[in-house]
Formats: C-alpha cells, sequence, structure tokens
C-alpha cells in the first residue's frame, strides 16, 4: 500500500511539473507574439511616416523647381531663349538636407541622415514622338527625321514603323472613345504618357533604353530646342547634318547659345536655311524634373513633368519609383 501510494504521488508530481511547464511555454508564446504585434506596429507607423515625410519633401523640390522656371520666365519677360548655361539647368548633387535649412530649423543629433539631389532638363531637347501623327495620319517627313535617329543610333527601323502605327491606333482609339462610338477594336494599345510607356507600342526594351535620352512624350506637338538639344537629336532633325558636324554645333553653342533662329541658322551654315519655326525653337514650355532623396539606406525617386506658358508653372504628371535599400 505504501508503495502504491509513493507512486500515485510521484505521478501527481509529473502532472504538476508537466502542467507548470506547458503554462510557461503557452505564456512565452503569447508574449512572444505581443511582442512581434508591438514591433510590426512601430515599424509600420516608421514607414509611414517616412513615406509621408518623403511625399512632403518631394513636393517642396516641386515647388522649388516652379519657382525657378518661374522666375527664369519673369527675368526674360518670356522673350529670351532657353540653353543650358541658366540656373535651371544646373544639376543639384547630392547633398544634405540639413545645409538647406535656415537657423530657426536645426538639424537635431539623432535625427535621419537626408540627402538631396535632382535636375530640370528641357524636354523639348529631345524628338517629340507625338510629332509622328499630324491630323490623323503619319507625317512622313517627321518620320523621315526619327529614321535618321534611329539609324544614328544603330536601331531597328522596323521598331519605329510599328511604333508609329501602334501610336496611330491608339490616337484613333481615344478619339473614337471620345465621340462614345462602341465599334472600337479590342486589340487596340493603350495610349502611353510617359517613355517608358513606349513599349507598349512595338518599342523593345534595349532600344527604348538607347532612345531615353533623346526622345520625349509630350501632350501635344512641339519643336525641337536647338539650344539644348544633344548633337544625335540636331542631326537627326536638320537633314544634311551629319554627326561630326553636329557634334562642331554642339561646342560652338557652348561658347554661347542662339538668342533666336537666325543665330542659328547663321552658325549652322547651309543647313541653317532648312530651319522651320514649327520644327525648331530656341525656347521650351516643357520641362522634366528629376529628384532623388535618400534617408538613410533608403532612396526614393520621382519624374515630374511640367508645362510653363508665360509666367505659370503647372504639373501635367508626376510618377514615384518603388523604394529601393542600399
Amino acid at each position: 500500500m505504501k508503495q502504491l501510494a509513493q507512486r500515485q504521488r510521484l505521478r501527481q508530481r509529473g502532472a504538476a511539473l508537466l502542467t507548470a511547464m506547458l503554462t510557461v511555454a503557452l505564456v512565452a508564446t503569447l508574449a512572444s507574439a505581443a511582442l512581434w504585434q508591438q514591433w510590426r506596429q512601430v515599424e509600420i507607423e516608421i514607414a509611414e511616416r517616412g513615406r509621408s515625410q518623403t511625399a512632403w519633401m518631394m513636393t517642396g523640390m516641386l515647388d522649388w523647381t516652379r519657382l525657378i522656371l518661374r522666375e527664369d520666365a519673369r527675368s526674360a519677360q518670356g522673350a529670351a531663349a532657353d540653353h543650358l548655361g541658366e540656373p535651371w539647368a544646373l544639376v543639384v548633387q547630392e547633398s544634405k538636407l540639413s545645409t538647406f535649412l535656415s537657423q530657426d530649423q536645426q538639424w537635431r543629433e539623432g535625427d535621419a541622415e537626408v540627402f538631396l539631389s535632382g535636375q530640370i532638363t528641357d524636354a523639348q531637347s529631345r524628338m517629340n514622338v507625338m510629332n509622328l501623327i499630324v491630323n490623323g495620319q503619319i507625317s512622313p517627313p517627321v518620320l523621315a527625321r526619327f529614321a535618321a535617329l534611329f539609324e544614328r543610333l544603330g536601331l531597328p527601323l522596323g521598331e519605329l514603323q510599328t511604333l508609329a502605327q501602334q501610336l496611330q491606333s491608339s490616337l484613333q482609339t481615344e478619339q473614337t472613345d471620345q465621340g462614345r462610338n462602341s465599334a472600337v477594336p479590342n486589340n487596340a494599345p493603350l495610349q502611353p504618357l510617359q517613355t517608358a510607356q513606349l513599349a507598349w507600342l512595338g518599342l523593345s526594351p534595349r532600344t527604348l533604353a538607347v532612345l531615353q535620352d533623346h526622345i520625349t512624350l509630350l501632350p501635344e506637338t512641339t519643336p525641337v530646342n536647338l539650344n539644348t538639344a544633344s548633337a544625335e537629336v540636331l542631326s537627326a532633325v536638320l537633314p544634311g547634318l551629319d554627326l561630326a558636324s553636329a557634334r562642331q554645333a554642339v561646342a560652338l553653342r557652348q561658347r554661347g547659345h542662339w538668342a533666336n533662329l537666325k543665330d542659328a541658322q547663321t552658325a549652322l551654315g547651309p543647313v541653317g536655311s532648312l530651319l522651320d519655326e514649327k520644327q525648331h525653337s530656341v525656347q521650351s514650355q516643357f520641362f522634366q524634373v528629376q529628384g532623388r532623396m535618400r534617408i538613410d539606406n533608403v532612396v526614393q525617386q520621382e519624374t515630374i513633368l511640367v508645362q510653363r506658358e508665360s509666367n505659370q508653372v503647372r504639373m501635367l504628371w508626376r510618377v514615384q519609383s518603388p523604394q529601393q535599400s542600399l
């Protein structure tokens, strides 16, 4: 009997010990889950605060850009040429945001390191893809200029033909939609708004990457600014101007910009007689703004297209790239 009672007591002690261990494990699990939930909420709040701060800083950068372009138009009273020697063309290298703060907004120790960089690019320094379509039809002269650019860059002309046809189809589809006509082809491409979306119209990723610095997509037909265009673009928009001569013209332009088309005609020689006010200009209305902000190891980039009319600068679209971690 004594042995049986002793065994029963040992069993009870083992059960109590097992129950205690299970209780401790359950409490530890619940505490870990609560701690993880709290950590997750803190991380979400930090990310949301960082996103909000970045958005406000990028908005401030946009306001700063609009101020520069507006002051440039006011100083010239809308009559001067736009060229690469003006303040808007200066590239802002990566700089600490604290260097831009006033004395009453000192950067406090322990705050995140924020770096800002960006630049304003003349969108009319590039060939506008929208110029390919005139009155709903593909323009042969403009198509020939784009073909010259493709040849300068060593790109397949077949993709250019596809691009023109698809762009024409997309514009016709948009007009049909606005007219509320049900006869809309199901395979008609969407009209792109940005250069990166030209892949919808048949451009391969490689071709699009090469063309990125030479073409643009603006909401209306625009002339090319001869003061800001690259040598490749100059040689393409001026028939008879080879690439070597275009590079010489760019070097000559760096000594002093062309105030009007007559100055450009004089500098370009015989080729200058082909200048046309509808295709060539020394002024610009459209500008592309690229901003980059780095907070510690997180990088946020934005691209903005603005249009300047007289002294007013308005935003046409704004694209935010996904955040990257260094």
